[in-house]
């Protein structure tokens, strides 16, 4: 279980001191992790606009980041078997990233960064509705309330994207598809997390996903050009570097001592930071309606997870 201290009180004397909760080893992976996630949006809409072509960036990334994180696995395993009867589960999910992938890279490459993060950040609500889709929850009329609240925020992102519903259309859509299929790819693993360690599942799950992402990709790549400055490679360096193969280590390691539920909680500050990251980076402005849209999400996943504690709670008691 967790190594975390605990709030609590301490008492000298007469008096009584509130007991702080200090910073762990996983809080900081935690931390860590969704700050690359976060700057991955960031460092993907620059290359994508500095020679990068969507579907030759996608899948070069993804064949470096597989080969990293097999080797990994399997230094670590031995051996990447599944039953045959789950079988059919890791090629749903499988189809998922890859669908998942080709939705990321147009979203970015068609809308800004900011744009797409505060989209991204519904993906807990769209994993509460495709939850209670296939039976695994029964959701509340605070969840809907939040996730109307969160699609209300979405319209205003993108309505104040360039000033109105023009030209970004597209790459909004393409955003709310991310988050859906990211989320879809979420409750597909489910199970098989509880048989098999996330290591595994998610080195399967590159690898076939990367196979139909390297053929749709194959006249982008043929035609991409390869001379780019020093700062573009170091970017991509991180991309396959930071958010695919590190994040999968710290991740998953630190849901296996702490538990997704707790995990989640800074998932949510991914949005936040992504918009910091292209605000300074990328020099990104964000008008009155986005902002407000970003709130409104914000506010939509906190009914979210009130409900989650909620649940909780209940299943304890």
């Amino acid at each position: 279980m967790s190594s975390t201290v605990g709030s609590g009180i301490a008492q000298e004397g007469n008096a009584t001191f509130p007991q702080v909760r200090r910073v762990t080893a996983v809080d900081l992976m935690l931390l860590g992790t969704v700050s690359l996630w976060a700057l991955n949006i960031v460092v993907t809409r620059y290359v994508l606009t500095h020679g990068w072509r969507p579907l030759a960036y996608g899948t070069i990334r993804y064949l470096a980041a597989t080969g990293l994180f097999w080797t990994f696995t399997y230094s670590r395993e031995r051996s990447f078997r599944v039953r045959w009867n789950d079988s059919r589960l890791v090629a749903i999910a499988a189809v998922l990233i890859f669908l998942n992938q080709l939705g990321f890279v147009y979203s970015i490459k068609l809308t800004t960064a900011s744009t797409v993060a505060l989209i991204l950040g519904t993906t807990p609500v769209f994993v509460g509705i495709l939850a209670t889709a296939v039976g695994l929850e029964r959701l509340s009329t605070t969840f809907w309330i939040g996730a109307v609240i969160s699609f209300v925020g979405v319209a205003l992102v993108a309505g104040g994207a360039s000033g109105g519903f023009s030209t970004d259309l597209l790459g909004d859509l393409l955003a709310v598809a991310t988050a859906a299929t990211w989320a879809a790819y979420s409750v597909t693993i489910a199970p098989l997390m509880r048989r098999y360690s996330p290591f595994r599942i998610s080195a399967l799950v590159l690898a076939l996903g990367w196979i139909p992402l390297a053929a749709v990709s194959i006249p982008q790549v043929a035609d991409q050009g390869f001379d780019f400055g020093w700062l573009v490679w170091l970017a991509f360096g991180y991309a396959v570097i930071g958010p695919l193969f590190l994040t999968n280590i710290l991740w998953f390691t630190a849901i296996d001592r702490v538990g997704p539920s707790r995990a989640s909680l800074f998932a949510n500050l991914q949005p936040f930071f992504a918009v910091v990251f292209a605000v300074l980076l990328l020099s990104e402005h964000l008008n009155r309606y986005q902002v407000a849209g970003g709130f409104a999400i914000a506010a939509g996943i906190a009914l979210e997870r009130q409900r989650r504690h909620q649940v909780v709670e209940e299943a304890v008691a």
